[in-house]
This record gives C-alpha cells, sequence and structure tokens, in this order.
C-alpha cells in the first residue's frame, strides 16, 4: 500500500495555510509532521483523513484492494478530541468502535490490558483522568484494524512510561506493514521515520 500526496494544500477559514506539500509512504514507513503552533499540522491529517476538502493537489491511496480504496476509508484518525461518549464506560466505547468499524489485531479486554487500563475498563469514560483518556483512544487503534494511522498529538497528556508505550505501538504497526502520520511537538520514538516540517511551504 502507499499514502501519496502531491502538491497539496490546505485551508482554514477561506485562508491559505499550507501549499505546495507532498510525500510517499509505502507498507512499514512512517511521517513525523512538526512545526509551530498554526502551520497546518491538524489540518493536514484531516485532510489526508477526508474530514476537510483538499484545497489544492491530491491524496491517493494505492493498493489498499476493495476494503481500502481511499485513504479516509483506511485510516484510525486519532485527533485532539478522544471520540469516546463520557457517559458509556471505557469498555462500552471500545465495544462500539470495534462493531461499528470491524474487529482488529485485539479484543477490547486485551487492548485496554496493553495500554495499562485492564482494572478500569467498567468505569465510565468521564471519570478518567486526562492521560487515561488518551490511553482508552489509543485502544481503540488496536480493537479495528486500519492500514493507515493519522495520529494528532497522540502523546499529549501522558506520562513517560506511556508514552513509550505508545512508541511500541507504533513500531508494531509499521512491522505488520502499517503506515504512521504523525503530528507532534514531541519526539515519539519511531526509527527512520521521514520528517515533515510544517510552516516550510507556504
Amino acid at each position: 500500500m502507499r499514502l501519496i500526496a502531491e502538491n497539496l494544500g490546505g485551508e482554514r477559514g477561506g485562508e491559505t495555510v499550507f501549499s505546495g506539500i507532498e510525500f510517499a509512504l509505502g507498507d512499514g514507513q512512517a511521517l513525523v509532521v512538526t512545526g509551530a503552533n498554526g502551520a497546518g499540522k491538524s489540518t493536514l491529517l484531516r485532510i489526508v483523513a477526508g474530514l476537510l476538502p483538499v484545497a489544492a493537489g491530491r491524496v491517493r491511496f494505492e493498493g489498499g484492494g476493495e476494503d481500502f480504496p481511499s485513504a479516509a476509508s483506511a485510516c484510525h484518525y486519532l485527533g485532539h478530541l478522544n471520540a469516546m461518549k463520557t457517559a458509556l464506560s471505557v469498555k462500552e466505547n471500545l465495544c462500539f468502535w470495534r462493531d461499528f468499524s470491524g474487529a482488529g489485531s485485539a479484543g477490547v479486554e486485551e487492548a485496554l490490558e496493553t495500554v495499562g487500563l485492564g482494572r478500569i475498563g467498567h468505569l465510565p469514560f468521564g471519570y478518567l483522568s486526562t492521560g487515561q483518556r488518551r490511553r482508552a483512544a489509543i485502544a481503540k487503534l488496536l480493537v479495528s484494524h486500519r492500514p493507515l494511522w493519522l495520529l494528532d498529538e497522540p502523546t499529549a497528556g501522558l506520562d513517560k512510561a506511556s508514552e513509550e508505550r505508545v512508541g511500541e505501538l507504533m513500531e508494531k504497526h509499521l512491522e505488520s506493514g502499517g503506515i504512521v502520520v504523525a503530528a507532534t511537538h514531541l519526539p515519539l520514538g519511531i526509527e527512520r521515520a521521514q520528517g515533515l516540517v510544517m510552516g516550510e511551504a507556504v
């Protein structure tokens, strides 16, 4: 599979945020997107995910077959918001996403153990701390399979041990042939990742 951005441009509020962005990622490859606040990192990820329109250029996803004909269909998008219902338990939230998106590499219990939340899956999501909420959202990546992970500040609010755990999960996803695009202000521990600095091609 290949994710390709060609002369990509993005807008926010009718104003150009970035232009001329180009990259190509194949199986097992990662792109780490950095840059100042407002440079367009989140906008880029949302465009690739199909959540915002392309202002210029195009995004292509090749080799996904009938299951994943586009980047939007092939991706897990993890944004600043965790996309979880606060009144539902952590397990209920993960079960919803598993049923909605299809079963993945891990069951709900295994995913919770992997992110260190095995003992609190019964609690309402709204009871969790900021870091615990982020870990629960990361568990969502495991309960449904998608080859493309689009991660916006994936380690925000996490302690050091959890940051390292997320890095290990990304490395494992890459080793299995997945693709990762991550926007971050912090080191993610991904070896051999390509880099893209936003704000340099406007």
